[in-house]
């Protein structure tokens, strides 16, 4: 059997490009899309599909009309085998390239789903990782965070600088050991929104983690951990909520987190962080009452600080969090990740949100029509309104069902119509901007959006639109690359993650979204990249944290994206059978 064929070539423009065959490496579900693409393959015109045991053409076709990239200076042609829909293992051979075996069948991504949810476990601060449940990468607790000093940016009457305060468990952010509630709320909001939008599949959702089989979904165990630590980074005195719990400075790349045994603080109070907390919160209180065995009192005591951190916001509406300034009058100065934000329009809406769906007080509409986008961006940690539009939709309440379904339609189809002019038949990379750092997330959130259009529509275009984005992270796409760590056969193997890095396993830790291209990296990082139009720059190694860094914030959306196309597969054979 052929191998992966990859070819550099240097064309007329000097900008050196490469030939390969791209697939999702996973693979397909029988009655769904599934397409390769070839890459710079100018003299290829079929494909065949082979059966991966017995080397037999089961399939034979052509390859589609030539599509010069928008990004890039590739030209490829589509390889589109939809209409076989004969479960098994297969192989796709066009030309000289040849791909590695990938599956048809049911529940094809049902461990991917697992994998990107269970990548929450290895992120774990404060606890130990145990072989039964972590495997090779079971550790010692690193980071007990019972003492941490109040920074003299976060010092208060009632709580002066160097206070001592606990603040124990929650998630690492990213590679680093730090923790941060700005970007712990998008994580939070996004995973409490795939539970909420589909609580029977998640609800059958088992990862092997401490807390499996008590009699909540490992979606909402998982996320609990993470919010009992951000509970606990509320100052009780005022509401407020500090902004970070971290190092003065990132650790080096291979110190293990229990080693690290510098001091801990949190930092600084923000309009941002407070209200990124008051919408978790609240969306936390109205899912974990339905659990009140597993979780109890856990509910309330969510909404009480919800409304606490609401009452704050009001107090402190327009109060940044700007790392520089902070630096410049208070010490020690603190060089690790700022998620600064001064727009908080978006941050009032969702807040407004989940506390109007959660207690019903109509008090918080007005916070909702006064701080409406009408034309919002895709969700990130600095942009969280559509967080607050999709749980608005979810509950179809009628004062904003109208409004909001037409502006994700709309935003939906802007997607769809931009599928025939890709190269690569997806939804990702409509253009140059979508290509930035953790522009993988991106991705996983168009397809949120498009699932979100699909779950109001009933339009199978959008789910079918959607598995193209997850076709995107899992191979299809113009770096070749599977992003998703521990899954396909050409995968990310040295992510920007401490925890990988310094454990000593040849392996990295499983489950975790790599940043994916990133045209700005080479000015970001200093590393080299062999290939640098904006959706080629990304490299697979652990010094590029602008390509190759892993995130909380962006598992999130892998973990809604995959759970839900997962969920909703089935509704792929009713439409064809139609």
């Amino acid at each position: 059997m052929k191998r992966l064929f990859l070819l550099l070539l240097s064309i007329t423009t000097g900008i050196t490009v490469f030939a390969q065959l791209v697939v999702n490496q996973i693979g397909f579900y029988p009655e769904g899309p599934k397409q390769a693409v070839v890459i710079n393959g100018a003299l290829n015109k079929d494909f065949k599909l082979l059966h991966a045991e017995t080397g037999e053409t089961v399939y034979e076709g052509k390859l589609g009309e030539a599509i010069q990239s928008k990004n890039a200076s590739l030209v490829t042609r589509i390889a589109d085998f939809s209409e076989f829909t004969k479960p098994g293992t297969y192989i796709i051979s066009s030309g000289q390239f040849e791909t590695k075996a990938f599956t048809i069948g049911e529940k094809v991504h049902q461990e991917v789903a697992k994998g990107v949810l269970k990548g929450y476990y290895y992120q774990r601060a404060s606890m130990p990782l145990a072989a039964q449940y972590a495997g090779k990468w079971a550790r010692p607790a690193g980071h007990a965070d019972d003492v941490v000093y109040i920074h003299a940016s976060a010092a208060s009457k009632k709580r002066p600088e160097g206070t001592v305060i606990s603040a124990p468990g929650g998630w690492y952010d990213a590679g680093d050991y730090n923790k941060y509630i700005v970007n712990s709320g998008i994580t939070m909001g996004t995973l409490l929104s795939a539970y909420e939008d589909f609580p029977q599949y998640f609800e059958g959702l088992n990862v092997n983690i401490p807390e499996t089989g008590n009699g909540a979904p490992d979606i909402l165990n998982e996320a609990v951990y993470n919010l009992r630590w951000m509970l606990s980074m509320q100052d009780p005195h005022d509401g407020g909520v500090y902004n970070k719990l971290t190092n003065a400075n990132f650790d080096a790349m291979d110190t293990q987190a229990h080693q690290n045994k510098e001091a801990r603080y949190v930092v600084q109070k923000g309009t941002a962080a407070t209200l990124d907390f008051a919408a978790v919160t609240a969306q936390s209180a109205r899912i974990l009452r339905n659990f009140p065995a597993v979780f109890p009192n856990l509910a309330d005591s969510c909404l009480a600080a919800s409304r606490k951190a609401w009452n704050w916001a009001i107090k402190h509406p327009d109060m940044p969090y700007d790392q520089n300034q902070m630096n410049q009058i208070y010490k020690p100065e603190i060089a690790t990740g700022g998620y600064g934000d001064r727009n908080f329009k978006d941050e009032w809406f969702w807040a407004a949100a989940e506390l109007y769906l959660t207690t019903k007080d109509n008090k918080y509409q007005k916070f909702i029509d006064a701080n409406s986008i009408e034309k919002p961006q895709i969700p990130g940690w600095n942009n969280v309104y559509l967080l607050g539009v999709y749980s608005l939709l979810r509950y179809k309440d009628k004062i904003y069902e109208d409004r909001f379904a037409t502006l994700i339609n709309e935003l939906a189809e802007e997607f769809v119509n931009a599928i025939p002019t890709n190269a690569f038949g997806v939804v990702m990379g409509k253009s140059r901007a979508d290509f930035f750092w953790g522009s993988n997330s991106l991705a996983a959130n168009q397809g949120i959006l498009l699932i979100n259009a699909y779950r109001l529509t009933g339009n199978v275009i959008y789910l079918k639109a959607a598995i193209s984005n997850a076709d995107y992270l899992l191979g299809r796409n113009a770096t070749g690359y599977c992003f998703l760590t521990g899954f396909g056969y050409r995968s990310v193997r040295h992510p920007h993650h401490r925890p990988s890095v310094s454990d000593n396993v040849v392996e990295p830790i499983p489950g975790l979204l790599a940043g994916g291209p990133n045209p700005g990296a080479p000015y970001s990082d200093g590393q080299y990249y062999e290939f640098t139009e904006p959706e080629t720059t990304y490299a697979d190694v652990q010094g590029s944290y602008a390509s190759n860094e892993i995130a909380i914030n962006w598992n999130a959306p892998a973990v809604y994206l995959f759970g839900a196309i997962e969920a909703e597969s089935k509704q792929l054979l009713l439409n064809l059978l139609k």
